[in-house]
């Protein structure tokens, strides 16, 4: 992507632990000989609790990048399974990557995962079973067909080696040029997009506005108590919390 002479700005999001609180954020180790180029930001974010596979300010960050002129930007979510895909809100191009042998596991993802991708990579492809991985791709892909002309492309890599990392760019620009041409594409994911940062916005507002309303009462914990000793279940306890608003 350099090579180009394209900025490319990278977030990497990894899992916070639900006991500590804490994650990890190596991904810049990974990236280290790109950490004295200028056209390359790096961000590690850790989820904090948020559901989906990315961090709540991931949106945020890309609008920067974005903003600051970044022609490229890559988001790395933590590992997608049917419910982790919150990045098709946020990203123009999706790329899923699998790696060989996943057997049974293909079956489980396709309710989610495979309705997402717009290219498939098998990554690893030098192991065994990277044909019968891409077969299973494929067989998935005709169960899971997108309502728009563009057809999900499933290729293989080695990215040891460099190996299939040519046909790979070629297909990135490749729906990006689909995107380009079919306004109402673009248009779509816009929208939808827009609409998933109010509603998230909103439901923050919410939150924070509620929570207020009933610091003078012991906050939420006070509720909690009362749930516990089943005084009131946790729906009467939230509808009397909306009535104070």
């Amino acid at each position: 992507l350099r090579k180009e002479g394209k900025k490319v700005g990278v977030i990497a999001v990894d899992p916070s632990s639900p006991f500590s609180g804490g994650a990890i954020l190596a991904d810049r180790i990974r990236m280290q000989h790109h950490f004295l180029d200028e056209g390359v930001f790096i961000r590690s974010m850790a989820t904090r609790g948020s559901m989906g596979g990315l961090s709540k300010a991931t949106n945020n960050a890309v609008n920067v990048l974005d903003s600051c002129g970044f022609y490229y930007i890559i988001v790395e979510t933590i590992g997608v399974g049917q419910d982790e895909i919150d990045i098709v809100k946020i990203s123009k191009t999706t790329l899923v990557a699998f790696a060989p042998g996943l057997g049974d596991d293909m079956q489980a993802m396709k309710a989610g995962i495979m309705e997402i991708g717009d290219i498939f990579v098998i990554n690893k492809a030098d192991r065994d079973d990277a044909d019968k991985t891409e077969r299973d791709i494929n067989i998935m892909l005709e169960l899971n067909q997108k309502k728009n002309d563009w057809k999900p492309q499933v290729l293989k890599t080695v990215a040891t080696t460099g190996a299939g990392i040519k046909e790979l760019m070629e297909a990135i620009h490749s729906h990006k040029d689909f995107v380009s041409r079919n306004s109402g594409v673009f248009e779509d994911k816009e929208i939808y997009k827009g609409e998933m940062e109010i509603t998230e916005i909103l439901r923050e507002r919410l939150i924070d506005k509620a929570f207020e309303k009933i610091s003078n009462e012991g906050g939420i914990r006070s509720y909690a108590k009362r749930v516990a000793a089943r005084e009131m279940d946790a729906y009467s306890a939230v509808e009397k919390i909306l009535s104070l608003m």
